[in-house]
């Protein structure tokens, strides 16, 4: 069967049309004789999107009840029985009424695909959740209502319905968005100019990642690997080498010209495994490269050129920015190197030469592993015993020819390079040569040579020994290299695994690496303010400060160490124990490198740290002014009313009116004076200043003083506390404003002749009481939520407070050692299980 196709128009705000650009599109549909049906429009009183749907088959909507009031949804099944070519399902990331078969609407229309129907939707860019983070920063509002970007991403078609900033205004201004009573606020908050101008940013560049896919996914599917120029990609080549941050700052200004320009660095790691680049230089280059804004690569290839083409043209680059040859004026003659190689095969790709202080100097790489001073030695003493022992044993065998001769030689000299390596096999073959000629070439004991068979003979016996000692030498020295870079590799992906495991990754690194190279301490120091800028001499005592340190003593100066590893002008780690290996630093300033790093992820975690608080505090105020502008105007209201009316002389209030007044406004400002005790509680709790007297109390006590608190609407509540039901460790009061908040939440949710149950316990020293309620219930994924402040889960009106019961309620019962959890109550409804230290418990008899 076909799958249907999904067209999603995006818009970057409500009002931009989105919904009236999805209802134009499914009239031109039905116009071409396209079988369209309306399976959900939200039109929200607007009457110019309400006028579009016209004469368009509306299908009805589902009732669904849920905690006592009616909601429509989209009717599923009827619009799959239905079965039009496209139906039109307006508002993808919405939320659908507990108990339906899918928790969210694009389910409903990933359901709708399956079945080969064609879909139009909406969507604003503030549902999708890569962006709730940063929409939630702009506009102070965080988006309950998402959805996976991978569900827009997969859609055929994504239409940006775009609308500027000052015109959306203008639309809001003149009704056609909102109601006229909440024009105002939304102007004033989350409709402000830069607000509309970053989100409309958020969904153009959105989207321009979607075009780019697409771009990426054609060529692909084509065969196309000649360069679009469709978007500026910088590629920067990075060998490892100290120019590298040189070529790195020079293509960030060359992606900076273009706006929206992507930047990348690329190292072409050897194919074979052996180290080439220094993994410091490479380590540092590549935070410079991600603090920039780019990314980095790496890639193997034995073909440098073809290798850093072959990514060039694989993520679609259009510059590429190289480093002047390193090499001398004679290696350039010799061979054009991977610049000019680069360049004559680019083709549309624009190659970028830059010079820097090390072009011309020659390469000044790592120096090649050599043999042990121990195998060098007893190569030398091969070379010098070996070969006068050898013609002595061939004197006492006097029918061997020439030629037989000097492959035994060849052979010893073959001998001493697998032992010693280039040197004494050069002096084993020169020494060879000698003896040869001496003892074995007539005229013999004379360095004469008579026949010219024979001076040929010694001449390649000489050159042979030479290549093949060669050759046994670099494949010596190449072993040594691989196993070097083994074990570098491993050691390098132990400190890895060591730092992801780890809680503190600085602290975790350099214990490993303390470990892993037998130290005694490792510690990084920082310059202080003082001695910042100040040459070395002039730097005062205390100059360094340990931002981290491992081990016995860690060193508290450079001077304390015995290796030294400059970081950048301010850093630096400080070995104790030992001074290291040339080989060994290399890896160590590789790991340095990433210290840094890990200094700055644990001190910015320490600045979202602090203003973590900050942040929630003023969430909390941005909520709490929405919270006392709408919910504390009810009972006020309510209560200026009745008193106003009393007060009133035109109208003649009988004694049963005057009582009913009375009670309504006694009513209201007791509800107004709990609204504002719940209110201060939580801000006390949100400042730490909620004072806490504990003390033994039953709860055989507690609950009956909360039911009487809630008045007549509690006289139903069944209760079946043990009579021996152990002492809870409390506060009276507090304990009392939780019960009640609880009571009075599970009250609300009940149905109408079946009202909640108290149940008492104990287990494992805490007094545990359940109030059950068999209302409508809240899905697992929700129990969370109805724990934050200034919300309402599922509530329609503000007659039912600030949203603050359940939330004050857990902070309670947390200063006071106890904890509020949910559970679903067999049958259906929920369970509040409210938990607390029992007195005569271990926690009751510490407190």
């Amino acid at each position: 069967m076909r799958r249907g196709e999904l067209r999603i128009y995006l818009g970057a705000a409500p009002g931009v049309g989105k919904t009236y650009a999805m209802l134009e599109e499914a009239q031109r549909r039905a116009e071409r004789g396209t079988d369209v049906v309306v399976g959900l429009v939200e039109t929200h009183g607007r009457p110019h999107t309400a006028a579009m749907i016209g004469d368009l088959e509306v299908l009805p909507r589902r009732t669904v009840g849920y905690r006592g009031v009616d909601l429509t949804e989209l009717d599923l099944d009827a619009l799959l029985a239905r079965r039009p070519e496209v139906a039109v399902v307006d508002e993808l990331a919405h939320t659908n009424v507990p108990g339906s078969r899918h928790e969210k609407r694009w389910q409903d229309v990933q359901e709708l695909l399956d079945a080969g129907i064609d879909v139009l939707s909406t969507v604003n860019v503030q549902h999708l959740e890569s962006l709730t983070d940063v929409v939630a920063q702009i506009t102070g509002t965080t988006q309950r209502e998402t959805l996976p970007d991978q569900v827009v991403r997969a859609a055929g078609q994504v239409e940006l319905v775009d609308m500027t900033p000052e015109a959306l205004r203008r639309r809001m201004a003149h009704g056609n968005i909102y109601r006229p009573d909440r024009i105002d606020a939304a102007l004033g908050n989350y409709f402000r100019v830069g607000n509309l101008t970053a989100l409309r940013e958020l969904a153009l560049l959105w989207l321009a990642d979607k075009v780019d896919e697409q771009l990426d996914a054609y060529r692909a599917q084509q065969g196309i690997s000649a360069t679009w120029e469709a978007r500026e990609r910088v590629v920067v080549a990075l060998t490892g080498g100290p120019e590298g941050e040189t070529l790195i700052r020079r293509a960030a200004r060359i992606a900076a010209r273009g706006k929206g320009a992507d930047l990348l660095a690329v190292h072409v790691a050897r194919s074979d495994g052996l180290a080439g680049a220094d993994p410091a230089q490479l380590a540092r280059q590549r935070v410079l490269v991600e603090s920039l804004g780019g990314t980095y690569h790496q890639v193997l290839g034995s073909d440098v050129p073809a290798a850093l083409l072959d990514f060039a043209r694989g993520v679609n680059a259009t510059q590429l920015v190289l480093g002047a040859s390193r090499r001398g004026r004679l290696a350039q003659l010799l061979s054009r190197g991977v610049g000019v190689t680069t360049t004559a095969l680019s083709g549309p790709i624009d190659v970028h030469l830059v010079t820097h202080p090390q072009a011309g100097r020659g390469r000044a790489g790592p120096v090649p592993a050599a043999l042990s001073r121990r195998r060098r030695l007893l190569g030398y003493a091969l070379a010098l015993l070996g070969m006068p022992l050898l013609t002595l044993l061939l004197r006492t065998l006097p029918d061997l020819t020439l030629t037989n001769d000097i492959l035994l030689f060849l052979a010893g000299v073959v001998g001493v390079a697998l032992v010693g390596g280039l040197w004494p096999a050069l002096v084993a073959a020169l020494g060879g040569s000698l003896l040869l000629n001496w003892y074995f070439t007539p005229p013999f004991h004379t360095l004469t040579i008579a026949e010219a068979d024979n001076l040929l003979a010694l001449g390649v016996f000489v050159g042979v020994a030479i290549a093949v000692s060669g050759v046994v030498d670099v494949a010596a020295r190449r072993t040594r290299e691989a196993a070097r870079a083994s074990a570098d590799a491993q050691t390098l992906a132990t400190v890895a695994g060591g730092v992801l495991r780890g809680e503190r990754p600085l602290v975790a690194l350099l214990d490993r690496l303390r470990e892993t190279f037998g130290l005694r301490a490792v510690s990084v120091l920082e310059l202080t303010a003082e001695a910042e800028g100040r040459p070395a001499r002039s730097r005062p005592a205390g100059a360094w400060r340990v931002v981290a340190g491992v081990g016995e003593n860690p060193p508290g100066s450079p001077g304390a160490g015995e290796t030294v590893v400059p970081v950048d002008d301010r850093l630096s780690v400080v070995l104790a124990g030992r001074r290291l290996e040339a080989a060994d630093r290399r890896v160590v300033e590789a790991f340095a490198a990433q210290a840094a790093v890990a200094l700055r992820q644990e001190r910015l975690a320490e600045e979202a740290a602090a203003a973590r608080p900050l942040a929630e505090a003023d969430r909390m105020r941005t909520a709490l002014l929405a919270a006392v502008s709408h919910d504390l105007r009810t009972p006020l209201a309510s209560a200026k009313a009745a008193v106003s009316s009393l007060r009133s002389p035109d109208v003649e209030f009988d004694a049963d009116d005057r009582d009913e007044l009375l009670a309504t406004a006694d009513e209201s400002l007791d509800r107004l004076g709990r609204l504002v005790a719940n209110l201060l509680d939580m801000s006390r709790l949100q400042a730490g200043a909620l004072g806490v007297a504990a003390t033994a109390i039953g709860l055989e006590d507690a609950v009956p003083r909360a039911l009487d608190e809630l008045g007549p609407a509690a006289a139903e509540v069944t209760t079946d506390i043990p009579a021996d039901l152990p002492a809870a460790l409390a506060d009276p009061g507090l304990l009392e404003r939780v019960l009640v908040n609880i009571i009075a939440n599970a009250l609300r949710h009940s149905p109408p002749g079946r009202p909640p149950t108290i149940t008492g316990s104990a287990h494992a020293g805490r007094v545990e009481l359940r109030v059950i309620d068999t209302g409508p219930g809240i899905p697992e994924d929700q129990w969370e939520h109805v724990f934050l402040p200034f919300q309402r889960l599922g509530d329609r009106d503000n007659r039912t407070g600030v949203g603050l019961g359940l939330a004050l309620s857990r902070g309670l019962a947390e200063a006071m050692g106890g904890s509020i959890t949910p559970e679903t109550t067999p049958g259906g409804g929920l369970t509040m299980v409210l938990r607390l230290p029992a007195a005569d418990g271990p926690e009751g008899v510490r407190g």
